[in-house]
């Protein structure tokens, strides 16, 4: 079993575990606990929805099964913790016209931990004291989650990641372990990214990474994956969150020699290395390859105005946009765009991967409460372990997850994307490794 953060340990002595927590009539989580300050930002998307798509605070019926959402929901990652939700909206909604689990409805309440561990863990706490709540989905911060799983396993609720990449995430060392991920691993992003990059004929690769948990992560699978091709980096950066520019390392990066930087950043952090990229003079501009954090946000007008200056490609799994869908992802689009007004064909679904996987693990979620005929937590978590083949959105599962791999995407999903003129993304030419990662 892993050892605690001191943070987490902390926390879990002063509240006492999984015991229900005080909340306003917004549902936001009462906390004695001093919070860092954060990036607030107001978000159009509140006037966007349609009233069958609002937060709901606490359960509206004793009779549901309940999925809880644990995300930014406003703050700088906005946008990633509403894809989240409008994938899990999608596949509760299709779930319960077609008679729900277990003769029951389905339904969803959500709370926003704003990019902060502190009230991730709060949010946790509070969502497994509520009895219905049978899993709780994550969302893009790594960081979060990590301060999280002590949480989780005391509590011994399931928690299904559609967007956190960190390695140790899913590999942290409990048993059993509580934690199933349809998602990039870094373990083997790093691979790709870096293979990738050499194949198109790079060998003096810079690291610009987030000082953070996740940053580490990457850190240790890029430099890994370089190492096996004879490679060492050119240099590497690390920044903080809530940095005003990423000039002085985007210089550094420069003056080190290197044809092309492997960045891993969030939204407001991304922007800053273009921006710094961009105001490199021409001759001396650097290929950017990027981890997928830059699609979690809104692009600024002047991130949109730095593109064209700069040679980005990102990583992605899923895009609603590929040449001849399925019919499963054609269908999706319909939906997400009968039930959202502001989106009116594929091309409006924003932060697609975040969607993609949510709705993904509800429906391998569904399927698990089938198995296991029951919503009790722990019968859950085992039958998402013994899972079989299942027919998906992403792709078609053997069996996602089993005893002891609980990642069920492997690299051989992984493509490269990149912005178009009005900020849709799509997918280039495929670099595959040929590896495969059961």
């Amino acid at each position: 079993m892993i050892r605690p953060s001191a943070l987490a340990l902390a926390l879990a002595l002063i509240t006492g575990g999984c015991q229900p927590r005080r909340t306003d009539s917004d549902g936001a989580v009462f906390s004695t606990a001093e919070r860092p300050s954060e990036v607030e930002m107001k978000s159009s998307l509140t006037e966007q929805r349609k009233p069958n798509a609002v937060f709901r605070p606490m359960p509206q019926s004793d009779d549901s099964i309940v999925i809880g959402l644990d995300a930014d929901m406003t703050s700088a990652s906005a946008k990633s913790g509403e894809a989240i939700r409008r994938g899990i909206f999608l596949a509760i909604q299709e779930i319960n016209q077609a008679g729900g689990v277990l003769g029951q409805e389905l339904e969803l309440i959500v709370r926003d931990h704003r990019g902060n561990p502190v009230r991730g863990i709060d949010n946790i706490e509070e969502l497994a004291g509520i009895e219905q709540v049978v899993t709780i989905v994550g969302g893009i911060h790594t960081p979060v989650a990590l301060e999280e799983l002590v949480t989780i396993h005391d509590c011994g609720i399931p928690y299904l990641s559609p967007w956190a990449a960190g390695t140790p995430l899913v590999t942290n060392g409990y048993s059993p372990n509580f934690v199933f991920r349809v998602s990039v691993r870094d373990e083997y992003a790093g691979e790709f990214l870096v293979d990738a990059t050499v194949r198109s004929g790079k060998k003096h690769l810079a690291l610009l990474l987030e000082r953070t948990g996740w940053g580490r992560s990457n850190q240790t699978a890029m430099v890994n994956a370089m190492k096996t091709r004879g490679l060492t980096p050119s240099t590497i950066q690390w920044f903080n969150w809530g940095e005003i520019s990423l000039q002085e390392q985007v210089d550094e990066v420069v003056a080190a020699g290197a044809d092309a930087v492997l960045l891993v950043a969030n939204p407001l952090e991304s922007a800053l290395a273009i921006q710094a990229m961009a105001s490199v003079v021409e001759s001396k501009r650097l290929p950017i390859v990027s981890h997928w954090g830059i699609t979690g946000g809104d692009l600024s007008e002047e991130t949109v105005a730095n593109l064209p200056k700069v040679d980005l490609v990102f990583l992605q799994t899923f895009s609603f946009l590929k040449p001849n869908p399925s019919e499963r992802s054609r269908t999706l689009v319909g939906e997400y765009c009968n039930a959202f007004d502001d989106a009116d064909s594929a091309r409006d679904i924003f932060a697609p991967v975040g969607t993609a996987h949510a709705y993904e693990l509800v429906m391998m979620l569904a399927s698990a409460i089938e198995v296991a005929g029951t919503t009790d937590r722990e019968a859950v978590r085992d039958a998402l372990e013994s899972l079989g083949s299942i027919s998906g959105l992403i792709r078609d599962y053997k069996k996602p997850f089993s005893k002891h791999h609980h990642d069920a995407l492997t690299i051989d999903d992984f493509n490269l994307a990149q912005f178009d003129q009005e900020g849709s993304i799509l997918l280039v030419t495929p670099i595959r490794t040929g590896g495969t990662h059961e």
